[in-house]
């Protein structure tokens, strides 16, 4: 029986992770793959979050804590249970004003963002820190109405699915835990990476009371709008590729108009599904370029410059890997016969995939859907000439469509600026911030999205050259370069530092 992987067909693209919903678009072989869907959710990690299969890598107690569905109104309304994970064996407790070290859960199952934030528990016994990693309501086990069915009903259901219920979550479920454990004094500083770090920046923005500092991690909290260019992530990506290898690069890029005249032929989706080993037949050619399309995006996030098992097992530099792949078939392969081996580097690195099944999620119908198409409100959009990928416009009213169709919602593409402002944001920052680090790596194509200059002696911008998708978050290595070290090092010099001023404010207060 041959061996099958279920491989997303992934989400539109901001998110952090974190470019793809299928696309409900005609069979290519009337409609090109040069236009995706313009509802792909953004493409962030969270997307891969399950919970772990090996033996659990870092101590916790797991809980529960009743969260109200809705926090501002004051209509009864059911309670849910919101699962976090907690440890206090390296705490020194209340009296000792022992610091919180909180993670923002994004987009996914809380066990597998723990799994995969080796840095915090790594400094904690520094510190002297509780671990706190509460999970985002609507993801894990933190579902409301009893059911994922109930809670993912329709959009009455989903309606209390915003990053501003899930700060408030955030902030109750602290300031519960903290009365309990009579540690109101405690400080807390916030982490967060991707979806996460963007909420850990607007978290200590907006409830500066509660959290002394965040470190946010890839937050691309200038993604929306039109902040940054909606060309900027797929730009980055297509670099990414280029700075590898122009003949790789070029390949990638010939190859949507070879996979468009592939489908049209009249056994041509016949074709494709031999040449990329598919379980099942190709009905379209849109859902064979949307699956390529995540191996690229995929790729640049989580391009380390090591191996690693963080989404699927991959070599270190795996974009670099692909592009050798790609280039060294001999010179009679085909595009696509080069395109296949090179996607495989991603899709099947260990061999052991027989054939592939590119829909796991046929409706689309998750959290992370219904986030993009009411507040995460992304453009992308592919340029013509620095773009490996087909060129295509942002185009909002055929967004706003499918997510009628989808959810029977409209979006609201400029909340999250008036929620959390993004427009001007060195003079916001400036003006009303204080102890953020916003850490990026440019591989990272989210880093584009984000903020990437100092904004003032206590908002400060951590950017490395080689750097990929929240890789300082990671659990060190002996594989580390010194470059990725001398960041976390530095990050850490900073979080002492905010916790040092504290302590000295409070030692004052105490004294007056």
């Amino acid at each position: 029986m041959a061996t099958k992987v279920k491989l997303s067909n992934l989400v539109l693209l901001f998110s952090f992770l974190i470019i793809t919903i299928l696309s409900s678009q005609p069979s290519l072989a009337s409609e090109p793959p040069n236009r995706p869907s313009s509802k792909w959710a953004p493409r962030f990690l969270g997307r891969f979050s399950q919970p772990p299969n090996q033996l659990q890598q870092y101590q916790y107690e797991t809980r529960y804590f009743m969260q109200r569905l809705d926090h501002f109104s004051f209509s009864e309304q059911p309670k849910f249970p919101q699962r976090y994970l907690i440890n206090t064996e390296n705490w020194v407790g209340p009296q000792r004003l022992g610091p919180i070290f909180f993670y923002c859960g994004n987009e996914g199952d809380i066990e597998w963002f723990a799994a995969n934030t080796g840095f915090v528990w790594e400094i904690a016994p520094r510190f002297g820190a509780m671990v706190v990693f509460p999970e985002h309501r609507y993801y894990g086990k933190s579902m409301p109405y009893g059911s994922i069915d109930e809670a993912y009903k329709n959009g009455t259901t989903l309606s209390y699915l915003t990053a501003n219920q899930a700060l408030a979550d955030f902030a109750v479920l602290l300031s519960d835990l903290k009365r309990n454990l009579s540690a109101e004094a405690s400080p807390v500083v916030l982490f967060g990476g991707s979806y996460g770090g963007m909420l850990a920046a607007w978290m200590r923005l907006k409830y500066p009371h509660i959290a002394i500092g965040a470190l946010a991690s890839s937050a691309p909290i200038l993604q929306f709008e039109d902040i940054v260019p909606p060309e900027t992530f797929y730009d980055i990506v297509s670099n990414s590729f280029k700075r590898e290898s122009t003949s790789c690069f070029n390949t990638i890029k010939e190859s949507w108009d070879v996979l468009k005249s592939e489908g049209a032929k009249n056994d041509g989706l016949l074709q494709l599904t031999k040449t990329f080993h598919l379980c099942r037949k190709l009905n379209k050619t849109d859902d064979l370029a949307n699956w390529l399309d995540s191996a690229y995006s995929y790729l640049a996030m989580v391009n380390y410059p090591y191996s690693s098992n963080f989404m699927m097992p991959l070599p270190g530099h795996p974009i670099r890997e692909v592009c050798r792949k790609i280039d060294s078939l001999p010179s009679g392969s085909s595009t696509l016969e080069r395109i296949f081996e090179g996607v495989s580097i991603y899709y099947n690195y260990t061999g052991e995939v027989d054939c592939f099944q590119l829909d796991d999620d046929p409706h689309g119908m998750d959290g992370w859907n219904w986030q993009a198409c009411t507040e995460m409100v992304m453009p992308m959009a592919s340029s013509r000439d620095v773009s490996m990928f087909p060129t295509y416009d942002y185009n909002y009213s055929s967004f706003q469509e499918e997510c009628w169709r989808d959810f029977r919602v409209k979006p609201r593409p400029r909340w999250i600026t008036t929620e959390f402002g993004g427009h001007d944001i060195k003079t916001t920052l400036k003006k009303f911030g204080s102890n953020i680090i916003f850490s990026n790596g440019l591989l990272d194509p989210w880093s584009g999205g984000s903020v990437l200059q100092n904004v003032s002696e206590t908002i400060v911008a951590l950017v490395t050259k080689e750097g990929a998708h929240h890789i300082d978050l990671r659990a060190s290595s002996s594989e580390d370069p010194d470059w990725l070290v001398e960041q976390r090092v530095t990050e850490i010099k900073l979080i002492e530092g905010w916790i040092s001023n504290y302590y000295q404010e409070k030692k004052g207060t105490f004294n007056m």
